[in-house]
């Protein structure tokens, strides 16, 4: 018998897609396994043993996908799965957002969420890297549990799916990506962090945290991290995310790209990974097995499935080129390389158009797209998309953009904001003395700015000047026509605003025409006049002058901080729904700040000292090229990573320390050499592979935290190590921990760390062992001013 052309496989999927389509059942059915559902197709639920729910995940799987042919597999394998009526099983849409609030991007004409009457908007919080500023994981977690509480509820009244393909968790190596916002910023355990407590919040079930079977575990919603891995450009003169080639050292994949996808999968036990569009040192990742199948699934044991960032197939073969492949070889080689899921934008699933003439040309085994269903139809067993879970089948329109939500984002926004300045204690203001005041700039009465990308419908927008009218009166100009801000004489009304005013506020900025997916920078300024609306401004101003700056990336304001016009500045992100509220309330002291940057913020001149394409993150001498992030960078900086300041101040005390590890090794553990400085002190035995280690010693200290001025207020604290003087290429410092903390005025609270020696201590050399280094390693709280030594030691 001839095998069927690409002809027939074509006409076989529309056939199927038209039949998927002709069904019209109700968005909100609930359930697949539902009795009358079944009726209505014509079929008796009984005789379908993927509904019968006294049965295993794994065999009521391998039921469904057994009763599928080939050209009804593959089309279940792109992110709109179209479904099998025959069997009883409905189309499903994969892609749903949830960066920061339920969002409505997607595909158009394909999106699993969208907003209308019924459902008019979602709670928007923060942008990531704001919310991330906080450095409060159980802000993190109670943001994704409410997330998922939303999306929950419309997926319940036909408005979402149940698949969010979030967060973002990408570690931002350079100040110019256009996606900074998304992300939880440079530091990788911050990034990691980030990643295991909102994933927690969306999927974890309550009462089902102690299930030892994660495959059969069940998720609130599911979520994915992404974008794996060494993805960090966008569009940068010439180099694209289409056609870049990550040239990656083995040290910085394991010590920095690679930490908080392993943390996401392992700690967060996150459902879903998505793979990225870039090649790492030739091969596109999402055809490579050693990344997927050996390190998620494999080494790291992902409980779900692995789905390529939209068009990634495409890409391999029209960007790339890579291996002169066509599409059926470009399957293939995903397929078995551990890709489940395709997402498709620009002209469908390749999965759905060509997964089955790649099995049928001989290229790839069915067992393979057997494997990649069965992963995908477990995570929706999990979800209770076929049996629902009945915890959450009440939720409905009153559990979206309820009051508590509202005052969460507004929360979340107050807590990441950023004090950088506060000359003379200007902050907060008093607003029984401001009668008035001048709110100027591009974002002065921003709106859709605030929810950056990725963003749905809020519930409301509240905008600064929104904000500062409940405070005293406004005088509101925007001193430029847009972000761009190339017309000079609108800023004229806004320093008449400024002369008349009892204060005035300056809010400047970016905005997704200058950072955004697609989109990176090409300097670290602010666009066009900004810089000479805030000098004019400022220098007439009646009152003091609070500048406040709303970006994703950092901006080289260097300039403001020895003018002793603008005596406070504050970063706010991009603060979501209620940014405005949340602005005001910080300048007028209803809150004290407590965030702190989780971005160095560069001088201007740092884009000249290296390119965008370079990934290194340690300097490379012979080119010039100075370091990145607060490990590796010691050139100056306008703010450094972990600045933050408050209306308090805050004395650390250390309270109690071990100081000292003595680790007795057998016959079976060997030293390992260290590269060291050749003046440096090289002990006898320098390292320990750290795999070789039980690595049951922890490091327990305790760290009194005083507040000892007059307003109450919260405070990070950071904890940092140095390794051992004279490794090579050892990080100058590390954070390794932190914990935000609420101290009252007067009081004081202790908090104790425990932190792992093996994962606080390590390094990656540059062979990429991952090793434990003798010697002396330095614990240092916050700046330095607490600090004190872990002698490790080695002995046979």
């Amino acid at each position: 018998m001839a095998k069927p052309s690409f002809v027939v496989w074509f006409f076989l999927a529309l056939s199927i897609a038209f039949l998927a389509s002709s069904i019209s059942a109700d968005r909100s059915f609930g359930q697949v396994c539902d009795a009358s559902r079944f009726r209505e197709l014509g079929l008796k639920m009984e005789d379908f043993g993927f509904c019968d729910s006294s049965l295993p995940y794994p065999v009521r799987v391998k039921d469904l996908v057994d009763r599928m042919t080939l050209p009804e597999k593959a089309q279940q394998l792109g992110d709109t799965a179209t479904g099998v009526p025959r069997i009883g099983l409905p189309a499903y849409e994969w892609w749903s957002e949830a960066l920061h609030g339920v969002a409505d991007t997607g595909q158009p004409g394909s999106k699993a969420t969208f907003f209308d009457d019924q459902i008019p908007g979602a709670t928007s919080f923060p942008t990531v890297i704001l919310t991330a500023a906080s450095f409060n994981e159980s802000l993190w977690k109670t943001i994704g549990q409410v997330v998922s509480t939303e999306a929950r509820a419309m997926y319940n009244m036909g408005h979402a799916g149940l698949t969010f393909w979030s967060p973002n968790i990408n570690v931002v190596r350079d100040p110019r990506w256009g996606r900074s916002q998304e992300t939880p910023g440079e530091d990788p355990l911050v990034v990691g962090k980030y990643a295991v407590n909102y994933v927690r919040g969306l999927q974890d079930v309550e009462g089902t945290e102690n299930i030892t079977d994660l495959n059969s575990r069940p998720l609130k919603v599911a979520a994915c991290c992404k974008h794996y891995a060494a993805y960090d450009l966008e569009s940068w003169l010439g180099s694209d995310r289409f056609h870049f080639d990550s040239k990656v050292m083995e040290q910085d994949m394991r010590e920095t790209f690679l930490k908080p996808f392993e943390m996401c999968v392992k700690d967060g036990d996150v459902s879903s990974v998505m793979c990225s569009f870039n090649r790492i040192n030739g091969i596109p990742i999402c055809a490579d097995p050693q990344l997927l199948k050996d390190t998620i699934r494999g080494e790291w044991d992902l409980h779900g499935y692995i789905v390529s960032d939209c068009d990634s197939i495409e890409v391999m073969i029209d960007g790339h080129k890579w291996l002169g492949d066509t599409p059926e070889d470009a399957v293939a080689q995903t397929l078995k390389a551990g890709l489940d899921l395709d997402c498709g934008y620009k002209i469908g699933s390749y999965y759905g158009n060509y997964a089955g003439s790649a099995v049928e040309q001989g290229k790839v085994g069915e067992a393979e797209v057997d494997k990649a269903l069965k992963n995908l139809y477990t995570v929706l067993m999990r979800l209770g998309y076929f049996d629902g879970i009945p915890q959450f089948k009440s939720l409905g329109k009153a559990d979206v953009c309820s009051e508590e939500h509202v005052e969460l984002a507004a929360e979340a926004a107050r807590q990441g904001i950023v004090l950088l300045k506060n000359d003379n204690q200007t902050l907060p203001l008093n607003y029984g003395e401001i009668k008035s005041i001048a709110v100027v700039g591009p974002h002065a009465n921003a709106t859709e700015v605030m929810i950056g990308n990725y963003a749905g419908i809020p519930c409301r927008y509240v905008s600064p000047v929104d904000g500062f009218s409940a405070f005293g009166n406004v005088r509101y100009e925007t001193g430029c026509a847009d972000v761009a801000c190339k017309n000079e004489s609108l800023i004229f009304p806004a320093m008449r605003a400024a002369k008349k005013a009892d204060a005035t506020a300056i809010i400047v900025g970016l905005d997704l025409s200058v950072e955004a997916e697609g989109s990176d920078r090409v300097d670290l300024l602010l666009p066009g006049y900004q810089n000479q609306l805030i000098r004019q401004v400022a220098s007439v101003s009646k009152g003091p002058v609070v500048l406040v700056v709303m970006s994703g990336g950092p901006v080289d304001i260097s300039f403001v901080k020895n003018d002793p016009k603008i005596k406070a500045v504050l970063w706010v992100g991009y603060p979501g729904e209620e940014g405005g509220r949340a602005i005001a309330d910080v300048v007028f002291g209803k809150y004290n700040p407590g965030g702190r940057l989780p971005l160095t913020w560069y001088g201007a001149d740092y884009v000249d000292m290296l390119p965008m394409t370079s990934m290194a993150f340690r300097p490379i001498e012979s080119l010039g090229y100075p370091g990145r992030t607060y490990k590796f960078f010691n050139g100056s900086t306008v703010y450094p990573f972990g600045h933050g300041l408050s209306y308090t101040q805050f004395n650390y005390n250390l309270k109690s320390s071990k100081r000292s590890l003595n680790i007795k090794l057998h016959k079976l553990q060997h030293c390992r050499n260290v590269n060291y400085s050749a003046s440096a002190y090289k002990p006898m035995c320098p390292a320990v592979l750290i795999e070789d280690l039980k690595c049951h010693d922890n490091i327990e200290f305790e760290v009194q935290v005083k507040n000892v001025g007059r307003r109450d207020g919260s405070e990070v604290v950071m904890v940092y190590r140095v390794p051992p003087e004279g490794i090579v290429g050892a990080p100058m410092k590390e954070l390794i921990a932190f914990k935000r903390v609420s101290v009252a005025a007067g009081r004081s609270m202790t908090i104790k760390f425990v932190v792992n020696a093996c994962k606080s201590l390590g390094i990656v050399d540059y062979t990429a062992n991952h090793l434990l280094p003798a010697g002396r390693h330095t614990i240092m709280i916050g700046d330095g001013a607490v600090s004190f030594p872990v002698n490790i030691n080695f002995k046979y």
